[in-house]
């Protein structure tokens, strides 16, 4: 048996606050908040203390998939790519830029929020951007 706590960072809003994710024979099974952390001070939000168990629900998706004739099919990731960014290239030309909007997560970092809203303005073209923390 083999126990190991990995240092990272709370997904769960943009806080930053450091937690330690408690690792059995390869397998997360705890959540708990480090105490020499400067955000958090060994304190950790409800959701904090629950930021494992998204990792390891048995309902979470782990390979992209694209839809065909109504139904999932699981694809790789340069095809799901692929296909998105020609979607979002033809809504563009044929409705204009401010037809597609973005929804930022909670669960993302800043610095990914950030990433998303530079793609929503500067190669979509868009200020229809926003966060679901605020909603």
């Amino acid at each position: 048996m083999q126990l190991k706590h990995v240092l990272t960072i709370c997904p769960y809003c943009g806080c930053g606050c450091g937690i330690y994710l408690e690792v059995l024979d390869g397998e997360i099974i705890r959540t708990i908040p480090s105490k020499t952390s400067p955000v958090n001070q060994g304190r950790l939000c409800i959701k904090g203390w629950s930021a494992h168990e998204f990792v390891v629900s048995p309902k979470r998706l782990k390979r992209p998939y694209l839809r065909k004739q109504e139904k999932l099919h699981e694809a790789s990731w340069d095809e799901v790519l692929d296909f998105t960014a020609s979607r979002l290239r033809e809504i563009r030309e044929k409705h204009g830029p401010d037809s597609i909007a973005f929804l930022a997560s909670a669960k993302c970092t800043n610095e990914e929020n950030y990433l998303l809203q530079k793609l929503a303005r500067a190669a979509i073209g868009t200020n229809n951007i926003d966060h679901c923390a605020r909603l």
